[in-house]
């Protein structure tokens, strides 16, 4: 802190201790400068504004049932679907139903319940199990946050 001095004097401040001058406000009356390595600031700016930058595309994965799958095969969807979920994307479950399987929605829905109350500490429930178009019914998972 050197408080207000003229610019020719601060110049001469900052070429002594080999930095440069730099205004941070300059707004503000009288403008505000520092004396710092001009180069490293840049490079701090450019780091901070990049980690800024880079926030997560939340993404929705959507993973595939039929209503005849086994007990292994839904446990290996369902640890999928924490991954997903671990990364902070949303997960859309669907049961699609062929020929004879149209008569048990309820295998389906009894599924879909089966996974909620799995992944219930990872996950809320976006929408809840419901039928689309008659063929398919889906439910929609997001991270707990």
């Amino acid at each position: 802190m050197l408080g207000v001095i003229p610019t020719s004097e601060a110049q001469r401040h900052a070429l002594d201790a080999g930095l440069d001058l730099v205004e941070v406000a300059p707004n503000e009356r009288p403008p505000v400068c520092r004396i710092m390595d001009y180069g490293k600031f840049k490079y701090e700016q450019k780091k901070k504004h990049s980690t800024n930058q880079k926030a997560h595309q939340v993404q929705l994965k959507e993973i595939r049932l039929r209503p005849k799958i086994g007990e292994h095969d839904i446990e290996f969807k369902v640890k999928q679907a924490r991954e997903f979920l671990s990364h902070k994307d949303k997960v859309k479950f669907n049961v699609i139903f062929r020929g004879r399987e149209n008569a048990h929605h309820d295998r389906g829905r009894q599924m879909l319940q089966e996974i909620v109350t799995q992944l219930e500490d990872v996950s809320k429930v976006e929408k809840s199990p419901g039928l689309e178009g008659g063929r398919s019914m889906t439910l929609v998972l997001a991270p707990k946050t």
